[in-house]
């Protein structure tokens, strides 16, 4: 899989100075916790849930997570158990489906074990779990059940833990909560792919729900939050993880608002600017801005619960070519003493010792959400993807 693998060839070469590399679900976990993108949330009981999977693969949707949690009822868990054993038999009988990275989101630890016996062969397409409500104290027993069933399949599992409990929000037990929190997922640092923010649940504590118009980072207590967790989880310095955006609750635009705008090509002169414009009048405007925001703030990847916001996470996750000139040029083996110097855009300086670790993470997200040419950004990005 890759990501804009459903844009035709010609209009990647027009699109990437650097296309998007391919990875599998069997690639190393660091490039697989980069390549998340939208991660797609859809309910584990669904009925028609094998064909919804490959529909979104083949719509650029690279991350899937089947939830048995929170959108469901509680009534309905032992029937989302069936559902999935069946709907993962389905599609281990179709050849050539481009399917996603699919992950499970449980309940209790002892679902793991249990839903990778009934899932038998087919057991080859899960990815992992997602554990809710994680702590120190709750999250143990999910990673080490997650061991234990990884060790009597044979079939490498990962982990990602949902940060959204209570403990973690209020200030008198944050940092001891995310100390072991840090302990927790250190002792199973090969099997953790990433840490996702449970910023729903965050806000629930308050009674707080933020509008269309106003991003997490707005909402003071959650943002808080976002900012001790990246500190503390999130470092640069080989002891961090990836650490993904929280979900956008909004939905309203939907793709055939501008299908009228793509029927001619995405590139000639004021489509650019007429979709701008259309994303804006339509409250996308808060998506966008939320979306640049986490990756300013260290975060990577991002919950969505609407198919209509994957392509803009994507979009905006394609590194420019100006990030790839100064990332190199930081990087250049000859710089590695230090300095500084003036970026080839003339607009900026590099410090290398400084922004190594910046060059770094923007190398990693080029493998795999590709490098744009020089006179292409998220408009165009963003045209191309909803076109086809």
């Amino acid at each position: 899989m890759r990501h804009f693998g459903h844009i035709g060839p010609a209009v990647r070469k027009r699109l990437f100075y650097r296309e998007p590399g391919e990875f599998t679900r069997d690639s190393p976990a660091r490039l697989l916790s980069a390549a998340l993108g939208a991660t797609l949330y859809s309910p584990a009981t669904r009925p028609r849930l094998a064909d919804d999977i490959v529909k979104q693969g083949g719509r650029g949707v690279v991350s899937m997570v089947l939830c048995l949690e929170d959108s469901i009822d509680d009534a309905d868990v032992s029937a989302g158990e069936e559902n999935l054993v069946r709907q993962f038999a389905d599609l281990a009988g179709r050849t050539g489906a481009d399917l996603p990275l699919l992950f499970i989101r449980v309940r209790a630890p002892e679902q793991i074990p249990d839903l990778v016996r009934r899932l038998g062969p087919a057991v080859r397409l899960l990815s992992g779990f997602v554990l809710p409500k994680f702590t120190a104290e709750r999250g143990l027993p999910y990673l080490e059940a997650l061991a234990t069933a990884e060790a009597d399949s044979g079939h490498r599992l990962f982990a990602m833990p949902v940060l959204e409990s209570p403990e973690l929000l209020y200030r008198e037990s944050r940092v001891e909560t995310l100390e072991g929190i840090f302990r927790a997922v250190d002792k199973y640092r090969d099997r953790v792919l990433a840490l996702r923010l449970g910023v729903t649940d965050f806000c629930s504590s308050y009674g707080l729900r933020r509008g269309p118009d106003m991003t997490a980072y707005d909402i003071q207590v959650v943002a808080s939050v976002i900012a001790d967790v990246v500190n503390m989880l999130g470092r640069a310095d080989g002891t961090g993880f990836t650490v993904t955006g929280p979900v956008w609750e909004y939905f309203r635009v939907q793709e055939r608002m501008f299908k009228p705008m793509l029927r001619q090509s995405p590139f000639l002169e004021g489509q650019a600017v007429a979709l701008r414009e259309t994303l804006i009048e339509h409250a996308m405007d808060g998506l966008l801005r939320e979306i640049s925001l986490d990756r300013a703030n260290g975060l990577l990847g991002k919950t969505c619960i609407h198919p209509s916001h994957v392509l803009p996470v994507h979009a905006l996750s394609v590194v420019s070519h100006e990030e790839h000139s100064d990332a190199q040029d930081i990087l250049r083996p000859e710089r590695c003493g230090g300095g500084v110097l003036r970026s080839a855009y003339t607009n900026k300086m590099n410090e290398v010792k400084p922004h190594r670790a910046w060059a770094e993470r923007t190398l990693l997200r080029a493998e795999v959400f590709g490098v744009a040419n020089e006179d292409v950004g998220f408009v165009e990005l963003l045209a191309a993807g909803l076109a086809e």
